[in-house]
């Protein structure tokens, strides 16, 4: 994939692979970009990631226009995806 720009910013973006996954992320921390089949890669190996974990996590919901962010929580990882970008 080319090199990508961040749209807030226009600081050019980070490319890290994440397993099977590319995921372009801002320097600045303005947010990342990833293709549709990178996010279902990252989706399935979160869905594992809680099949491993034990019974404190739960699988990730399905995202809906009405759903609003979580609270603030402290830095223990609730999820996979969460330990990539921390």
């Amino acid at each position: 994939m080319e090199s990508m720009t961040c749209p807030r910013c226009s600081a050019e973006m980070d490319e890290r692979n994440l397993g099977e996954a590319t995921v372009h992320q801002c320097p600045e921390g303005h947010g990342v970009f990833l293709s549709r089949a990178d996010l279902g890669v990252l989706i399935e190996a979160e869905t594992d990631w809680h099949a491993q974990a034990g019974q404190h996590t739960a699988p990730m919901p399905r995202i809906t226009a009405d759903m609003t962010a979580p609270p603030a929580m402290g830095k223990q990882s609730r999820a996979w995806v969460e330990t990539l970008f921390g």
